[in-house]
This record gives structure tokens, sequence and C-alpha cells, in this order.
């Protein structure tokens, strides 16, 4: 049960028909391989870049699409929920909403030259590192440093929970270039695969996004070049809390999207699934358990497709993007939840759609910062 979405017009509706039948045919088929290989192919990437779905809002100059419209970025990110292989609809758009904006927004433009146009064909994969092992969504706390050394800067520390981590050909670095000043000391920089002094750990076993690479990368002694800077030094955590409205709405768009996808799915099967001699449609807890669900569901597609309208025109604040992020992961888990135990037994099964989605939504509530931080960002604008 869906109300009309007036944010789409007939164009951005035949861009979603093409990137279903793409999905359907590229990545749906592949995704249990993926899954047990913990990684999506690089071949799949090409294929995105070779159709166009990546870096779309990349510029002409760099051999992009220039399209600005973001209401793209979503159909793609959402069309990647629905589809279920949840790995992929993290990785995607997390290359394409989360980290090429920093590249694009703050890079010099010799970095721009090096690294976009690669992004966009998907020889390049793209990752983030800000999250250390001691510091987790305390950003301020991170010990990785960059120590400024005349042409370069020298890099030394390691971050875990990397996203697209080990296929990850360029990673923009969050590290201390002034230990002494706390947040205003925090830079961002661009390290990539043939520095010397850059490594990864093997991906990690999860719970969940069984295809999502997520590893933990070494720096020691990594020389970056001075051009690799993003912005001005000092000046990264100011650039973080600036992008990461959109990295939270992104997560939003997927989160949602995986949760209309698994009530759709047990919709189904409680009308072909039969006990005591009839439907478990029939029942009024499964009734009234998705009358609720889909109410629920139903209620945030309308919150979501306004951040999504407001963020088009520039005018989604933090507070709003971090409210979007923490309802519809929070609805997530309780779709994800609700839907296995109608499931009964089969439900516990992983070859059951419904079990890797339940898998898959734990991590929704604690990456793009937990959703314990999402209240308190909340809290400050209420309380302001």
């Amino acid at each position: 049960m869906q109300l009309p979405r007036s944010i789409y017009n007939e164009e951005h509706l035949l861009f979603k028909s093409t990137v279903e039948d793409f999905i359907a045919k590229e990545i749906v088929p592949y995704n249990a391989e993926w899954e047990q290989n913990h990684m999506v192919s690089r071949e799949s990437w090409l294929k995105l870049g070779e159709a166009g779905f990546l870096c779309m809002q990349a510029g002409e100059a760099y051999g992009g699409l220039d399209i600005q419209d973001f209401r793209y970025n979503a159909i793609f990110t959402e069309a990647l929920g629905r589809s279920g292989c949840a790995g992929p609809a993290v990785g995607y758009p997390l290359h394409n909403d989360i980290v090429l904006p920093y590249i694009a927004h703050y890079a010099t433009e010799a970095a721009k030259q090096k690294y976009i146009p690669k992004s966009i064909t998907g020889e390049y994969i793209l990752a983030i590192a800000m999250t250390e092992p001691a510091a987790g969504s305390d950003l301020q706390g991170m010990k990785a440093t960059a120590e400024d050394c005349g042409d370069y800067y020298l890099l030394n520390g390691s971050k875990t929970f990397i996203t697209n981590g080990y296929l990850a050909d360029v990673v923009v670095v969050a590290a201390k270039t002034d230990a002494s000043a706390g947040a205003k000391g925090i830079s961002l920089l661009i390290a990539d695969v043939t520095m010397d002094g850059f490594s990864k750990g093997n991906p990690f076993h999860k719970i969940g996004l069984h295809a999502q690479d997520t590893c933990e990368l070494f720096f020691d002694n990594v020389k970056i070049p001075k051009e690799n800077l993003l912005g001005k030094a000092g000046e990264g955590f100011k650039y973080l809390m600036t992008e990461l409205a959109q990295e939270r709405l992104v997560v939003a768009i997927g989160a949602l999207a995986q949760a209309e996808n698994a009530l759709e799915k047990t919709i189904q099967y409680v009308k072909e699934r039969k006990a005591f001699g009839k439907q478990v449609a029939e029942f009024q807890n499964t009734r009234f358990k998705l009358a609720e669900l889909s109410a629920e569901v139903m209620m945030a597609r309308v919150f979501l497709d306004k951040c999504v309208e407001l963020h088009c025109d520039h005018q989604l604040e933090a507070a709003a993007a971090s409210a979007a992020k923490m309802l519809t992961t929070d609805l997530q888990y309780k779709v994800a939840e609700e839907c296995l135990q109608l499931h009964g037994g089969y439900g516990y099964i992983w070859e059951y759609d419904i079990a890797r989605a339940w898998a898959d939504s734990r991590v929704q509530r604690i990456y793009a910062g937990t959703n314990e931080i999402m209240k308190e960002i909340i809290a400050r604008k209420v309380l302001a």
C-alpha cells in the first residue's frame, strides 16, 4: 500500500525502470555468489560504470553526466534496496553519494582529474575511512596522524569497519594534522592503493551484509602528496559535518526501501502459506501486524520523500537528516523482526529472503553515526 509520490516526474520514472531492469539482470542473479565471496565482483562495478550509474553528478569535464538532480541518485539507491541485495545496496551508493562528494567539492583540480574519471567508469572503487578501533562514532577522538613534511603529509594509523574497504582503490582518510587542536586539527586526505605503506586487512565475517567487503585499513608512513589534501588543513571536521547530512539521507533511503521489500515479500508469503487449514494471512494477528507495519512504512515514506525534496532544494538540515536515518533504520529492523516472526521456522533459514533482510538490517542503526548519536543531534536542534 503506497500513496502517490509527487516528487518524481515521467523522466524519473523512466530512469527508475532502466535501473530496475539493470539490477534484475546484472545484480540479483549474482548476489548469492557475492555473499559467499564477501564482496561484489569488480566486473559489476565496470558494468555499472558502462551503464552510467556511477558518479552521475560528476561534471562533463571528468567524463560524467553532470546530473545535479539528487532524485536520480535516490531512485538508484531505492531500487537497490528494494531488490533485496543489501550488500550492493550499501557499497554502490557509498561510492556515488558519500565518498565522491568529498572529492568533487574539496579536491584540488589535479586530484579531481586523477581520481574522478576512473571512479565514473568503475575502474576505481571509492571508500571513506573515518572510524578507528578505539574511536567509533567519536570522530574527534581519532588517533591517525598526518604530519606535514613540506611537499607531502606522512600518514600513520589504522581505520576499521571500512565499507568497500577491501576492493577500494581510492580512500578519503580523516586524520589529525594538528593533534593538539581537537576537531580543528582534523584534515581529509586522499590515499590510493599505489602508495607504499597502505595495506588492508581481510574482509570481516559479519552478521549480515555478506556481499559487502568491510575491513581494516592500515597506514604506515604513507606519503600523501599535498595535492591530495581536501580543502584546507584543519577544516576536515567541518567538511565531514557538511557532507554527513547526505550520507544519513542515503542510508535512510536504502533502509526504507529494504523495509518495503521485506514487507512485500512477507505479504506474498502469508497469502501462500497455510496453517491449521487456512492461509496465515487469514489470522487476525497476521492481518493486524501487517496493517501496523504498512501504516508505519507509508508514514515514513511520506517523510523521507519530503526530505529528498528538501535536499534537492538545499534545505535539508542536519537534524532532519538525522531523524530520517534514525526513524527509517529503526523501522527497517522492526519490519524485518516482525516479518521474520510471521514466517515461523522458515524465517530462520538463510535461504529465505526474510532471514537475510533481518540480518542485514541490524547494522543500519550503527553506521553513519549510531542512532544514539542521531538522537543527540536532534536534541541539540530541539533544545537550541
